[in-house]
């Protein structure tokens, strides 16, 4: 290592790289002087670019890709603004590396598209070259877990047809003879991974585009947005240093710059930005012609350029930009090399030669990073016609051909054509999207953990405790190992040895913070990382055998809870609703809501309330139709912008109000929930009296409830829907009332097994935008039944084998690929592993009973192939005598 430190004065050079094409004017953080060269576009009132269908703002990848994309569907009328020059901002520094395999298969399709867009199409469009090079990608495996992580990927990629094989240490070094394989496991070899160019790609990308113009050297000075007639705010129009011009489109895909742009409207952009780096080598002999290398358990990538290698990371203790300048466009910053050298060390590790070689250049500059590692995308909830475009954590080149696709279709359509919610920034509750101790904390994580094994089961340890219900106190003091989702703290399941309290966020010891000594919490969490069963499996399967057996009670007080009223409340839950909810009041039904395309945006229960004087929570105050709806607490944002957005688009008179947090809720499910509660409630729970799918406002221990016989695991049982003050004293009432029949808390560990074993849908696993409910098997839920066999449907499978799976396992039929598994967990009551995933004919035929019938399936995990058995119903109560109170 002497040597190459040794010539770290070389770093003043500027970069060299084919990447690198506008070469850096300034090697650190102070905003450059240089005067940039005027486009051939300004924007002047005689080139006639007053008004536009869509602004998009930022040239880098995004920014062409989606003006690209957008002209491809026939939008034409759009204005790229760049404030600098095209490429200016992150964009012209970045590495450019693509690679095909990611724990997503909708991240997948995306890589797929830009690989499509950047090899092929783009060339035979404009006959130019974007610099693409295919030269493969490696990914290290210096330990079991990480090669079954990579496993897992290759069972996926061959659902998708992509090329990849797991090699031993010495065919490694066979493919790469500089490589020190001494501490390897093993690889995973993609072939047709590769690198792109910034500059080529950015330049064809608008060179494709029939767009009216792409203006450079034209900042953006505000966004106007205008109220309308039901006080919705709208984009009006884009002010520039050079003229107005109005539009009700603006795209915001200003990279780090996002938040500011964000401001202008009003929007909240929850990124934050950082210092990424990397250096190039000197040449290094031998090197010519290797794949791009990923180490994960060194935090360090290796990218061929040319003759030399790019070296970069993730760091531990990454730097944050604290003030982002706003006139740093070809800039770099000074690259401290003590956060630097740990990327430095682990890539001499791996390619030993590089301690001899030295640095021809470093650059250091801005990337945006987000409270997940996943973009922000889609339409901004406070104004409409605000879109984003950000937040690509330093991998806007790899996704930006899929996500310009899918943006330039949310903006044409209202949607976009595949399941984006992982990057929607409705993902987010909007308490937290301005909360800057979460997004950073989070971000922080985030990119810390970016290049850790993807578990199954694993937790954020940053920005925990933001949203708390009433019950968390007691929970935690019996052992409740908490999960996160939507900023709640909701149980996963419940630790026989004590109590495990989440901790204020240590940052890994990073940044001088003292790390969190003897952290129960986080020792627990560190259990969970395995793709085997965990230590506490038994655990979890108590749980589940003892709500199908006697009686458990489950928190799932962070769910959503909204009233629908006003005069047009029933024709909004006519259109809103696939099932019809207008029975008598009292009546509750479960139902779908559908998008544009008749995928399914949310799955949901809606309560008919009698009309009457106010009763909050449990009621408000209404003359007419009033609905009570209870929805996922981890999407409950998302389903409040998609209602919002319908009633503001058919103009209906009502009201939504979000009352989750004055309410807890408690789910009582058993055979033996009918006698504990019997104790409680001051109603006869007959069947009779108190059918399925009915509710009543009861006294609970003295306390006015709201009670809901509801099951979503398939058991006899009951919903406590309670207003916040009387949460313990109702909850503490039930488990005296239960503790002569062995009443227990159980999690959402217990749920989620209990609900797959039963064939409840998860909304976002087993039901997503891009299905329908009745590819879903939920047809039920729709008033007009159909018939209709579709070109993909959803299968039960179990396998005989006691072998965790985890989702994403390859489904074959007959030997072919034919889907992967959406959903899979542990059915404990019938004693097998179950998943869930839907399948495709491979002719293009449709997927009929018979088609399921006459196929033999296996599923493929981490390489190896167990026969599976396709089940038309659930395997687990077919016949829904359970819920129904009948146990025979």
């Amino acid at each position: 290592m002497a040597y190459l430190i040794r010539r770290i004065s070389l770093s003043l050079r500027p970069p060299l790289s084919p990447l690198c094409r506008i070469s850096a004017r300034a090697y650190s953080s102070e905003p450059t002087t240089e005067k940039s060269v005027p486009y051939e576009k300004t924007l002047k009132q005689e080139d006639g670019i007053s008004s536009a269908d869509a602004v998009v703002i930022g040239g880098g990848s995004l920014g062409c890709q989606t003006v690209y994309h957008l002209a491809k569907m026939g939008m034409t009328n759009v204005v790229l603004l760049e404030r600098d020059r095209l490429t200016a901002g992150t964009t012209w520094h970045t590495a450019g590396l693509l690679w095909q395999l990611r724990p997503s298969d909708v991240e997948i399709e995306l890589l797929a598209h830009t690989r499509n867009v950047i090899s092929k199409d783009l060339e035979e469009e404009t006959g130019l070259h974007t610099g693409w090079i295919q030269n493969g990608g490696l990914f290290i495996a210096s330990n079991k877990q990480r090669l079954d992580e990579y496993k897992r990927l290759m069972s996926l990629g061959k659902v998708y047809g992509i090329e990849s094989h797991v090699l031993s240490p010495a065919e490694t070094k066979d493919l790469y003879p500089l490589m020190n394989v001494d501490d390897l496991y093993g690889t995973l070899y993609v072939p047709k991974d590769g690198t792109m160019d910034p500059a080529g790609t950015c330049t064809t990308l608008t060179r494709a585009a029939s767009a009216r113009g792409v203006i450079e050297n034209c900042p953006v000075t505000g966004i106007q947005v205008k109220s309308d007639d039901l006080g919705v705010k709208r984009v009006k129009a884009v002010e520039t240093r050079h003229g107005t011009i109005e539009t009700p489109c603006v795209v915001n895909c200003a990279g780090v710059w996002a938040t500011k742009l964000g401001e202008m409207a009003g929007v909240k952009v929850p990124l934050i930005a950082m210092h990424h780096a990397y250096v190039v080598t000197e040449r290094i002999e031998g090197i010519q012609n290797m794949p791009n290398v990923r180490d994960h358990d060194a935090s360090v990538y290796l990218r061929l350029q040319g003759d030399a290698l790019s070296v970069g990371g993730y760091e531990q203790n990454p730097i944050f930009w604290e003030e982002v300048s706003d006139k740093f466009a070809f800039s770099l910053f000074d690259l401290d090399w003590d956060v630097f050298m740990q990327n430095i060390e682990g890539a001499i590790n791996r390619v030993p030669i590089l301690e001899q070689t030295g640095i021809k250049s470093t650059v250091c500059g801005p990337e945006s990073f987000t409270a997940d590692h996943k973009p922000l995308m889609g339409e901004a909830p406070e104004v409409r016609g605000y879109f984003l475009g950000c937040g690509f954590n330093s991998a806007g080149m790899m996704l930006g051909g899929g996500c310009g696709r899918e943006l330039a279709h949310w903006i044409i359509h209202g949607r976009p054509e595949k399941d984006m919610y992982g990057y929607d920034i409705r993902r987010f509750h909007h308490s937290l999207t301005d909360n800057n101790r979460w997004i950073r904390e989070r971000s922080h994580e985030s990119y810390a953990k970016n290049y850790s094994v993807v578990f199954p089961f694993d937790e954020p340890l940053a920005s925990r405790n933001m949203r708390r219900d009433p019950f968390h106190k007691a929970l935690t003091e019996q052992g409740c190992v908490f999960q996160e989702r939507h900023g709640w703290e909701r149980p996963g399941w419940f630790n026989k040895d004590g109590a495990a309290p989440v901790k204020d966020y240590d940052y890994y010891g990073a940044y001088d913070t003292p790390k969190n000594a003897n952290y129960k919490y986080n020792e627990l969490l560190g259990k969970e990382y395995t793709f085997s069963f965990p230590p506490h499996h038994d655990v979890i399967k108590n749980e589940c055998l003892t709500c199908r057996n006697g009686v458990a009670v489950f928190n799932m007080s962070y769910f959503g809870k909204f009233f629908l009223t006003g005069p047009d409340a029933k024709k909004a839950a006519d259109w809103l609703f696939t099932a019809d909810v207008n029975k008598k009041p009292g009546s509750t039904v479960y139902t779908c809501m559908l998008n544009k395309r008749g995928g399914s945006e949310a799955d949901l229960t809606v309560s008919r309330l009698e009309p009457g004087a106010a009763n909050l929570p449990l009621s408000p105050e209404s003359d007419g139709d009033t609905y009570y709806l209870a929805i996922g607490g981890g999407v409950a944002e998302h389903n409040w912008n998609h209602i919002s957005t319908v009633l503001q688009d058919q103009g209906f008179r009502c009201q939504l109000a979000d009352h989750s947090e004055d309410m807890g809720m408690i789910s009582i499910q058993g055979p033996k929930s009918r006698a504990v509660l019997q104790e409680v409630l001051d109603t006869d729970l007959s069947n009779e009296a108190f059918p399925f799918s009915t509710h009543k406002v009861v006294n609970a221990a003295g306390h006015q409830v709201r009670a809901m016989r509801l099951s979503f695991v398939g058991e006899l049982g009951w919903e406590l829907h309670i207003p916040k003050d009387s949460c313990m004293p109702v909850y503490n009432a039930v488990m005296a009332a239960g503790a002569k029949h062995g009443i227990i808390n159980s999690g959402y560990r217990a749920i989620d097994s209990l609900s797959i074993e039963k064939g409840y849908r998860h909304w976002h696993a087993d039901l997503r935008p891009d299905d329908t409910p009745l590819e879903a098997g939920l047809a039920f839920t729709c008033k007009l039944k159909s018939t209709i066999p579709f070109q993909g449907k959803i299968v039960c499978f179990t396998i005989d084998e006691k072998m965790p799976m985890f989702g994403l396992e390859a489904i074959f039929r007959n030997g072919v690929p034919v889907g992967h598994l959406r959903r899979s967990d542990y059915g404990f009551y019938i004693d097998k592993t179950i998943g869930y995933g839907y399948i495709r004919n491979p002719d293009g035929g449709v997927v009929s009973a018979d088609f399921i019938r006459s196929g033999e399936f296996t599923l493929e995990r981490m390489g190896v192939t167990y026969k599976a058995k396709a089940h038309l119903k659930t395997p687990f109560d077919s016949e829904n005598k359970r819920v129904k109170g009948i146990y025979d």
